[in-house]
């Protein structure tokens, strides 16, 4: 067992953390039993300087509290620096090249993490970087809150192969990286999003090539009923994400139905347990009788981005 785990943190060493369609379903467990054991050490108290010395620069063009606080206080935990570095600090927001940039950068640090809009800048980075780069969110993909959710899954049920996670609201980047994940580790999901806002047609293309393969199942449905029928694990997010602020209005009474409440939960098994990826608009996607009730375990997730991420940060940039 030693052997294959020395195998895949070898693998892992050096790599971006980009989309979880990137990684096999070996890696992607290593990294959920390594953050699993990183927080046992923190929890215990015991010192873990895995990147002692070591420097992760942190590039913000979107607001953030838990991707800057996790990533921040994790490189503190493994012994090196997070370095805040707001897109109105740097030269990119001047027009220098992102090529530019990520040679630049390169020289100075041992990783980026970047939070920002198009998901093509996050590429471009990784291209021009000879660091590994860390996708801390993009309105494609949000790999490293997928990672945390996948880890509070397993430490709160004990397995992902087999469970059936249901995704009730916009087909947005939280439902793109739960379909590839879930798709690579064995979980079934269901997705249900009105019409006009399914995930995108390519990732669903995607994801149902890698279920083939794992023996999932995914269901994209506008029926919400239909998703969360025997579900395990149900999973929301707000109805507007950042930059469609001026959507709201119309989102409000296209997701009027979408509502986790209790009157859909009951459709689910009677063990079920919900989630969010937060922030959470308590009375739109979810009632606060769901989100503050006995099945929630939001906060769990919250936490756990701080595990996950350490993970991600120790395995590519030891």
């Amino acid at each position: 067992m030693q052997v294959v785990n020395e195998e895949l943190a070898h693998s892992l060493k050096g790599r971006d953390f980009l989309m979880l369609v990137d990684f096999k379903k070996e890696e992607i467990n290593y990294l959920i039993n390594l953050a699993i054991d990183l927080k046992k050490k923190q929890k215990a108290g015991e010192t873990h300087h895995i990147l002692k010395g070591k420097t992760l620069g942190m590039i913000f063009e979107k607001s953030s509290t838990r991707t800057r606080v996790s990533f921040e206080v994790g490189m503190y935990q493994l012994g090196g620096q997070g370095l805040f570095l707001s897109s109105n600090d740097l030269q990119i927001g001047r027009g220098e090249s992102i090529w530019d940039t990520a040679q630049t950068l390169s020289r100075y640090l041992d990783g980026i993490m970047i939070r920002t809009f198009a998901h093509r800048k996050v590429v471009e980075l990784a291209r021009g970087a000879t660091i590994p780069v860390i996708n801390g969110l993009t309105d494609l993909s949000h790999p490293c809150q997928a990672l945390a959710d996948f880890q509070t899954i397993v430490e709160n049920k004990g397995r992902l192969e087999g469970l059936k996670m249901a995704y009730i609201g916009d087909g947005n980047n939280m439902a793109h990286s739960l379909m590839m994940g879930a798709a690579k580790l064995g979980m079934h999901m269901s997705i249900a999003t009105p019409e006009g806002y399914e995930p995108d047609s390519d990732i669903i293309v995607q994801t149902k090539a890698n279920a083939a393969e794992t023996g999932s199942r995914l269901v994209v449905t506008h029926d919400p009923k239909e998703a969360i029928a025997d579900a395990d694990i149900i999973y929301t997010d707000v109805w507007a994400s950042m930059g469609q602020e001026a959507e709201q209005k119309e989102r409000e009474v296209a997701f009027a139905n979408f509502q986790v409440n209790d009157d859909l939960v009951k459709y689910a098994k009677k063990d079920f347990q919900f989630m969010h990826c937060l922030p959470a608009h308590r009375g739109e996607e979810v009632s606060e009788s769901v989100i503050d009730g006995a099945h929630s375990i939001i906060f769990d997730q919250a936490e756990n981005r701080l595990h996950a991420q350490k993970a991600i940060m120790a395995a590519i940039m030891s």
